[in-house]
């Protein structure tokens, strides 16, 4: 086995452990170069193979890469990185779309019910020694309401699953799937914002879904209604969602992830109705292993083993 040099450019976890005993089983070495940006692009430049987690990837630094045959990315979303300029390169992208499907789903679920039963809300009354439920606004069951699935992909799904003990109706708007399993009903995607009470968003972060819940997407909404966010920041318009929450439009919101990342903290403090989490629905031991092992295994079948890839993006 010929040896080759894998870069990770921003580690998932606080060591590579995972990742160098798969790639060194097949004569790779793995660094982690850490410091500025240019740093890392710089002890990049002569490898083979880049690990990577949020670290942009544009064009300008894959033009920069001299032997490089794949980016291997650890998470889902791959919009960190210019696919184009990789293809014209030569390089292939992966990513591990199947990872924490059941943690991101369950993450969603937990925002429905604690909104649902207004939680925070409650917790905030008791410690701030108030007793009674008057102050804690209307609350409604489950199945008497409607949830929408913005995106149909896996991890809508399973949301699906585990909504569907609750009797609620189930609405998903997703413009390229034309069936849905069990009783959902597929619609579109105004429908959607008009008819569900709670809005769940799982799509991906493309031209399409940039600042697709902005000013008039909200103003379609239900009065009263939540909106959950556990994709991508940039699909959310952070201000208008703000507005939204602050007038009253909507009942409450739940945002795993902002545009920017971190968020800007002082703009979200006291805005009523919002709860927040620092991205972190993915987050679970074993899907953080589970992912690390399985972006290990394409750089491996790329460089090494000249196997199919699992997971091609481009």
């Amino acid at each position: 086995m010929r040896p080759f040099k894998v870069v990770v450019t921003d580690p998932l976890s606080s060591d590579v452990d995972v990742e160098r005993a798969i790639i060194a089983a097949v004569g790779g070495t793995v660094e982690v170069p850490g410091g500025s940006r240019a740093e890392i692009l710089a002890a990049a430049r002569d490898a083979e193979g880049i690990l990577t987690t949020y670290f942009p990837l544009d064009r300008d630094a894959i033009e920069g890469l001299e032997r490089c045959e794949i980016i291997a990315r650890y998470g889902i979303g791959v919009d960190s990185v210019d696919l184009l300029a990789a293809r014209q390169a030569g390089i292939a992208v992966t990513n591990v779309p199947d990872y924490c499907v059941d943690e991101v789903a369950t993450h969603a679920m937990a925002y429905i019910l604690a909104m649902l039963r207004r939680l925070k809300r409650a917790d905030e009354l008791v410690l701030d020694g108030q007793w009674g439920v008057g102050a804690i606004g209307p609350v409604h069951r489950l199945s008497a309401l409607a949830v929408g699935l913005v995106g149909y992909g896996k991890i809508a799904r399973r949301l699906g699953e585990l909504l569907a003990p609750f009797g609620c109706a189930i609405l998903v708007a997703d413009p390229y799937v034309t069936s849905v399993s069990g009783g959902e009903e597929l619609v579109s995607l105004s429908e959607l914002f008009e008819r569900s009470d709670i809005v769940s968003l799982h799509c991906p972060l493309t031209d399409e879904t940039r600042g697709l819940i902005d000013r008039s997407t909200l103003a379609q909404m239900r009065d009263g209604a939540f909106l959950v966010n556990v994709s991508r920041g940039p699909v959310v318009v952070l201000e208008d969602l703000i507005s939204a929450l602050e007038s009253g439009k909507l009942g409450g919101a739940a945002l795993d992830t902002f545009d920017p990342e971190p968020p800007p903290f002082e703009r979200l403090a006291g805005v009523p109705g919002l709860m927040t989490s620092p991205h972190s629905a993915y987050l679970s031991v074993e899907a953080v292993q589970e992912s690390r092992a399985k972006a290990a295994s394409q750089i491996v079948k790329a460089i090494a083993t000249r196997e199919t890839l699992d997971y091609l993006v481009n």
